[in-house]
C-alpha cells in the first residue's frame, strides 16, 4: 500500500499496523478506524450496523475475525461487562468501568484504585483486573 499520498498521522499509523504483522484490508481499515477514539464500547453487532452501508457485502465474520486479531494485538479489549452481547474497547490502558443499569451505557472510569491481590490467588498469575461500578448514569438517574 503506497502511502506517500495519505496524511502523515494516518501514514504513521499504517506502518504501526504494518509493523505488528496486521494485514490491512479496506474492512479491517474501516473497523479499526470506527473503533479509533470510540467511547462508547460497542458491540460486533455495533460495528457491523456502522459499517455495513459501506461494506454491504461485509459479514459478521469479518467484523469478528477481525476483533479477535485485534485483541490477540493488544489494540482492543473484550469486555465481559454486558450478558447479552460481547464489548470491545479500544482504550487498552488500566482503567475500570461503569455501567447504567437503566440504559446500559458503559462509561469510562480512569481513577486509580490500590487493589491488592487476595490470597487464593497467590499461585495466580494475575494479568488484568477491571473493578465494575453500576447505578444509573445522570440521564437515568434524572428520569428517576
Amino acid at each position: 500500500m503506497r502511502t506517500s499520498n495519505i496524511p502523515k498521522e494516518r501514514a504513521k499509523k499504517l506502518e504501526f499496523y504494518k509493523s505488528i504483522g496486521l494485514k490491512l484490508t479496506p474492512q479491517r481499515l474501516a473497523i479499526l478506524e470506527y473503533l479509533e477514539n470510540n467511547t462508547e464500547h460497542p458491540s460486533a453487532e455495533d460495528i457491523y450496523s456502522a459499517l455495513k452501508e459501506r461494506f454491504p457485502s461485509m459479514s459478521f465474520a469479518t467484523i469478528y475475525n477481525t476483533l479477535e486479531v485485534l485483541i490477540k494485538k493488544g489494540l482492543v479489549k473484550e469486555l465481559g461487562l454486558d450478558s447479552s452481547k460481547k464489548r470491545f474497547d479500544p482504550f487498552t490502558h488500566p482503567h475500570h468501568h461503569f455501567v447504567c443499569k437503566g440504559c446500559g451505557k458503559i462509561l469510562d472510569v480512569e481513577s486509580r484504585f490500590e487493589i491488592f491481590i487476595p490470597e487464593d490467588l497467590s499461585d495466580c498469575m494475575v494479568e488484568d483486573f477491571q473493578v465494575v461500578f453500576s447505578g444509573l448514569c445522570p440521564e437515568c438517574k434524572e428520569k428517576e
